[in-house]
C-alpha cells in the first residue's frame, strides 16, 4: 500500500491496520516525525517512511497494489495535475487501485475564517492558529468533471460526493 502526502498519520494508522505493509510518503520531515510517533504509539511497525517531493519523486515501477491519498489532490496545481496522475499510474501494479478523499466545495467544509476562492481561482488564504497566513493552492472538483478528466488521463475512476463536505474516488488505470 502506498500513501501519498501522508501528513501526521491520521490515515496511515487506519491503512496500517489493513495492509501488510505501507509506504508513507511526504515532503515535510515534521509531518513524517509526527506520523512515526502516532504509529509507534499505536504499536504499528509495518510502515516505511519516505521523504520526497511528490512532484519530483519517481516511484518504483509497478510496486504497489493500492495507492491512497487524502486531502492532497486539492493542493495539486493545475500545471502538475497530469504529472501527478502519471506518478500514481507508474507506482501501481497491473490491476492496482487508487483511492482518494478530498474536500467538496462548500462554505461549511472550511474553517469559519477561511473564504473559498472564486470559481476559477485555485488559491486561497489559510490562517494558522498562531496567526500566520499563507496563500495555498486549493482546488475544488466537481465529481463528474473530475471523473471525465481522469478518464482522459487513462484512469477508470468513479468519483462521488458525500453531499456537503467531501468527494471521494476509487478506481484504476485503464491500461
Amino acid at each position: 500500500m502506498l500513501e501519498l502526502a501522508c501528513g501526521t498519520g491520521l490515515w496511515t494508522r487506519v491503512l496500517a491496520r489493513h495492509a501488510q505493509r505501507v509506504t508513507a510518503v511526504d515532503a515535510a520531515p515534521e509531518m513524517l516525525a509526527l506520523n512515526r510517533e502516532r504509529l509507534a504509539a499505536a504499536g504499528r511497525t509495518n510502515v516505511d517512511y519516505l521523504r520526497a517531493d511528490l512532484f519530483r519523486w519517481e516511484p518504483p515501477r509497478a510496486s504497489y497494489h493500492a495507492c491512497f491519498f487524502a486531502f492532497w489532490l486539492s493542493h495539486v496545481p493545475e500545471s502538475r495535475f497530469a504529472g501527478f496522475w502519471e506518478t500514481v499510474a507508474l507506482a501501481l501494479k497491473p490491476g492496482g487501485r487508487v483511492f482518494f478523499i478530498d474536500s467538496a466545495r462548500s462554505e461549511h467544509s472550511t474553517a469559519a475564517d477561511h473564504h473559498l476562492p472564486e470559481g476559477n481561482e485555485d488559491t486561497m488564504r489559510r490562517r494558522l492558529d498562531d496567526g500566520r497566513e499563507f496563500q495555498i493552492v486549493k482546488r475544488f472538483y466537481d465529481p463528474d468533471l473530475l471523473h471525465k478528466r481522469l478518464a482522459e488521463l487513462g484512469f477508470d475512476v468513479e468519483v462521488r460526493s458525500t453531499g456537503e463536505y467531501f468527494i471521494y474516488g476509487s478506481g484504476r488505470p485503464s491500461r
